[in-house]
């Protein structure tokens, strides 16, 4: 078993986003429904700055962000929107210290990985961060300080919680394989080097010292053996995007004592099937691996296929209430 093993994580959580602009009702929700793996929800309604990329970019330390007509750019100093992105971040604390108050057991919070972050965030001339390795390397550390300090803030709100970081990397994969375009559109940039990427993630995860890091993406072919390798505890992703070609590094995964974040409940609304029905793919994937079912329990969280922000509040609700059901479903009943 891997030094991953040691972990031990709750059923069921959230993947982040949540439906709405209020702080106080989404923390409630979110403590309400995981009475023993809550989150710091995101609410990116609210508008830039409360946006998955704004908000990771209030936490840099020595580089700032402001919005232009074509997304999210590094500027010379703090403006209104890194202050703004500050703001929401800071309601977003106090609502959760307000509800977790005594509060002993897992809490998960969320911030963008370096290479979503520098495929997203534009230089001065307009291109990604991505197209310079200087700029990825001082995004890197940046970000390594700012997510420093802000998980010894979130562990002075919150003294009896266990932090679980998850960094969020949906454009890992298009940073791997060259997919990401430039700022005409018509080109792509190079694809990064595997090696480059995995020292910047082991980077940021070493930020988090004995705690687990979570990665997440909700796209296609997630990288799962690099994000092992780069120090990973966990890999979160829309279980309903795999094939049969992600099998063996699935099972080298879990063998190794690797948690596994299956998004499994829709993130859009709908109806919801019986909790029982939204694991039944994830036993099928255990029988095809032939790993013993009593292994279920410790190496799979339920969660959403990816956030909530764009699902409407009363389906948000039912979405976390359903993961928790459906964890205990697989719980109780892993054949």
């Amino acid at each position: 078993m891997s030094e991953n093993s040691e972990f031990r994580f709750p059923g069921a959580t959230g993947v982040g986003s949540m439906p709405g602009t209020d702080a106080r009702e989404a923390a409630k929700t979110v403590t309400g429904s995981f009475e023993d793996f809550p989150f710091l929800p995101e609410l990116p309604a609210r508008g830039p700055g409360a946006d998955m990329i704004g908000r990771t970019a209030g936490l840099l330390v020595e580089l700032y962000a402001r919005v232009e007509p074509s997304g999210w750019r590094i500027g010379d100093r703090p403006g209104r929107d890194t202050k703004r992105a500050r703001s929401w971040l800071g309601e977003d604390l106090d609502a959760l210290e307000e509800l977790t108050q005594g509060y002993e057991g897992d809490l998960k919070v969320q911030a963008v990985g370096p290479w979503t972050l520098a495929a997203a965030l534009e230089l001065r001339n307009g291109e990604a961060a991505l197209s310079d390795p200087g700029a990825c390397r001082d995004l890197t550390a940046s970000l390594a300080e700012g997510l420093r300090l802000h998980l010894a803030g979130v562990r002075r709100r919150v003294p009896g919680a266990r932090i679980v970081l998850q960094l969020d990397e949906p454009s890992l994969t298009s940073v791997l394989r060259g997919q990401v375009r430039t700022a005409s559109g018509y080109r792509t940039h190079r694809a990064a080097d595997r090696q480059i990427v995995e020292a910047a993630l082991r980077d940021i995860v070493a930020v988090h010292g004995d705690g687990p890091v979570v990665v997440h993406s909700c796209a296609p072919d997630v990288p799962f053996a690099l994000l092992r390798r780069a120090g990973a505890a966990a890999v979160s992703f829309d279980f309903s995007l795999l094939t049969e070609r992600d099998d063996e590094v699935i099972g080298e995964a879990v063998e190794g004592g690797t948690r596994l974040f299956a998004g499994v409940v829709p993130s859009a609304d709908g109806t919801l099937s019986d909790p029982a029905g939204s694991v039944m793919g994830v036993r099928t994937l255990w029988r095809r691996l032939g790993l013993r079912p009593g292994l279920l329990a410790d190496a799979v969280t339920v969660t959403p296929t990816c956030g909530l922000a764009g699902a409407s509040p009363a389906y948000a609700r039912a979405a976390l209430a359903h993961c928790v059901r459906a964890a205990r479903s697989l719980a109780d009943n892993p054949e």
